[in-house]
């Protein structure tokens, strides 16, 4: 047998330290995958993790109103930022709210109700649109106001107040248009800015208000119209039209107006209410006397002092 030990070209062998290193990584992957499949996460705690985190690392991170924010923004390009005032109290908010549904409501009432004043005076018009044409009736509205103008123009003559026979063929058609339409009626009188002073008018007060009773007198006739609807008012002069310094200025201011208020009705019902209530809080208040009184009497004069 031959002493010489053959020559091997196989590489060398790894050191003794590499087996009990990947031993040791095998045991720890082990390890940590054991805790994990062991581990039950909290939803809870990981989201309040995750947002410490977002906050740590600039996240999502709030500004404040006085920063000068950052990125581009097309609002803050084209408007002005206003001022930010918190609102602490969220009952404040919650009436405020309340209060604007309310106005939003009535002014939508109220639209409505003019709106049928409009067409309450167009249905006027309609009825004495041969009249308006001819220049003796003028018809308009004024929110819940509707306003009949008489002219002087064939109506009365100069310094009368009583009214012509053609012209009771119009106030016959007034009748029956103001016999349709609900509200108040008011009729008033005017007249220019030239004194009268006869045997029946001491002055335009006289004149004014002896007018509007011809025209209250006509309007009840037949019984159409109801006078407790009715009320006359002489104005005189206070209330022009126009300027009175020309003749046609004056012929203008020389009128009778008969004004149709269909919001009254809500306003008398309001007060009607509040007087109500008053009656019921004095009735209220003498049987408390009542009461004081008899207690009162009840007592001995040891009692009183």
């Amino acid at each position: 047998m031959s002493d010489d030990v053959e020559e091997c070209d196989c590489p060398p062998p790894a050191a003794a330290w590499v087996m009990t290193f990947a031993d040791l990584m095998s045991l720890l992957m082990c390890f940590f995958v054991l805790l994990l499949s062991f581990s039950e996460m909290d939803v809870t705690k990981f989201k309040r993790l995750a947002g410490e985190l977002s906050k740590a690392y600039g996240i999502q991170r709030q500004i404040q109103a006085n920063d000068i924010p950052m990125g581009t923004s097309a609002v803050l390009e084209n408007y002005t930022p206003g001022k930010p005032e918190p609102n602490p109290l969220e009952i404040i908010q919650q009436k405020t709210t309340e209060l604007e549904s309310n106005l939003r409501t009535e002014s939508v009432e109220t639209i409505k109700e003019e709106q049928q004043t409009q067409a309450d005076a167009e249905a006027i018009a309609r009825i004495l649109k041969e009249e308006i044409e001819e220049g003796k009736i003028q018809v308009e509205s004024r929110k819940r106001n509707i306003i009949i103008r008489v002219e002087e123009k064939g109506s009365f003559s100069p310094g009368s107040a009583v009214l012509s026979e053609q012209f009771e063929l119009v106030m016959d058609k007034i009748r029956q248009a103001l016999a349709a339409t609900p509200g108040k009626i008011t009729i008033e009188g005017h007249t220019d800015d030239i004194p009268i002073n006869t045997d029946r008018f001491r002055s335009n007060w006289d004149l004014s208000s002896a007018r509007a009773s011809s025209v209250a007198f006509e309007l009840e006739l037949d019984g159409l119209v109801e006078s407790s609807r009715m009320k006359v008012i002489g104005f005189a002069d206070t209330k022009p039209l126009v300027a009175n310094d020309n003749r046609e200025s004056r012929a203008k201011n020389r009128r009778v107006e008969i004004v149709v208020d269909q919001g009254a009705n809500e306003e008398n019902g309001a007060i009607s209410f509040l007087e109500e209530q008053n009656e019921e809080a004095k009735a209220q208040g003498s049987e408390i006397n009542l009461e004081i009184e008899e207690r009162v009497f009840e007592l001995t004069p040891g009692e009183v002092f």
